[in-house]
């Protein structure tokens, strides 16, 4: 005899046996009693079914996936599942929202951090330095024979290269085209004739990081013995009114160096002695015994980033320049101005200085040094040509 809710024609065969499969013990314990399926669980599904006018459509699926920004939460989770979502949506409102206040007073703050890499301000001293015995006259190629530049180089020639090797962070050509710039800096600013002559200043300005350009041009045209706008601290120029070059085969002799300051930076360190033959700027016809030497020491700190090797451009750090014989009491910033053939040894100290004074004191002041006697060459008694 069936029983209550058995199929009408019986269990079918090899489906088991029915409802008596169902009611064992371990199915019936209460592990899911208290599972309510309420509007709440309902409500709280991730999974949710389509109506059938939504499952009418081509390809459309049986459930959609309920976003948990849509208030839906995870199956168990009951009402808490809409207060999480609120929540959550809450703190993404609050992280919002101080993003764009950080973004807003970033905007409003009046500091502005400098740039990296930035190029410094040239810091120069120039020393003069006087003569101890009378200055000697002669034609330069007597002068040149008889003093110590006697074996110097002429030229460019005199400015020769290091072995090159790489760095750390900058490679072989790297260091050479360093090197090759620098060689050209001190080419252009020391033995142009134009540059020498206070005709040109463009083949030096040329060669340098744009950031100094500022500096440059303010030291051309206001010179001043202040550390930083000295024309003699980027290069050599006489005064036209006291002397011009007597001959332009300039004697040249020294060395180079490099080293990476940084992995950004690297840094070339000259030190040259360039020799000038020099004559009267003005007065009677020049005699061709009438020359003198003038003898200038430049030790120079170039640096450059990749960009000045890419621009081929260099930024002059520092200038320290000895030159002589000049007199102590004359200011070398605008031009050098050699003592020139017979005259004599000068004891008048540097000009004086007055703290009192307003505007910008000359820093060089009080710095002057004696040229010595071994530094002249020795009389020229051959005749004249």
């Amino acid at each position: 005899m069936a029983v209550p809710g058995d199929p009408p024609n019986g269990t079918p065969e090899g489906t088991g046996g029915g409802d008596e499969e169902f009611r064992s013990d371990e199915f019936r314990s209460d592990e899911y009693r208290s599972v309510v399926f309420d509007e709440d669980f309902v409500r709280a599904a991730r999974l949710q079914e389509f109506s059938a006018q939504e499952r009418m459509g081509e390809h459309a699926r049986a459930v959609r996936s309920r976003s948990f920004w849509s208030g839906g939460g995870h199956p168990g989770s009951r009402g808490g599942a809409s207060a999480a979502a609120r929540q959550g949506r809450l703190i993404v409102l609050c992280v919002t929202l101080a993003l764009a206040a950080a973004v807003y007073m970033g905007l409003r703050n009046p500091y502005v951090v400098p740039p990296e890499g930035r190029a410094e301000p040239l810091s120069s001293t120039v020393v003069p330095l006087a003569p101890s015995e009378p200055v000697p006259g002669g034609t330069p190629a007597g002068l040149y024979a008889n003093s110590p530049a006697a074996q110097y180089r002429v030229g460019a020639a005199g400015i020769t290269l290091p072995a090159v090797r790489r760095t750390q962070h900058f490679t072989a050509n790297q260091v050479l085209a360093a090197l090759g710039i620098a060689k050209d800096y001190l080419v252009q600013s020391s033995l142009d004739p134009d540059v020498l002559s206070a005709t040109a200043t463009r083949p030096v300005r040329v060669l340098l990081d744009p950031d100094q350009l500022t500096q440059f041009d303010q030291s051309m045209v206001s010179p001043a013995g202040d550390g930083r706008h000295a024309v003699t601290g980027w290069l050599v120029r006489f005064d036209p009114a006291t002397a011009v070059i007597a001959d332009t085969r300039v004697r040249v002799s020294g060395a180079l160096a490099y080293a990476e300051t940084s992995p950004n930076v690297l840094e070339v360190i000259t030190d040259h002695t360039f020799v000038y033959a020099v004559r009267p700027a003005t007065g009677q016809p020049a005699r061709a015994d009438g020359a003198s030497l003038f003898t200038v020491r430049r030790e120079l700190r170039l640096r450059f980033d990749r960009d000045d090797l890419t621009a081929r451009r260099a930024e002059l750090a520092s200038a320290y320049v000895m030159a002589g014989p000049q007199d102590c009491s004359a200011d070398p910033a605008q031009g050098f101005r050699p003592l020139l053939a017979g005259a004599g040894p000068t004891t008048v100290g540097p000009a004086a200085s007055d703290p009192y004074a307003s505007g910008h004191p000359r820093r060089t002041a009080g710095l002057c040094g004696v040229l010595t006697s071994t530094a002249a060459p020795e009389q020229d008694l051959s005749p004249a040509p």
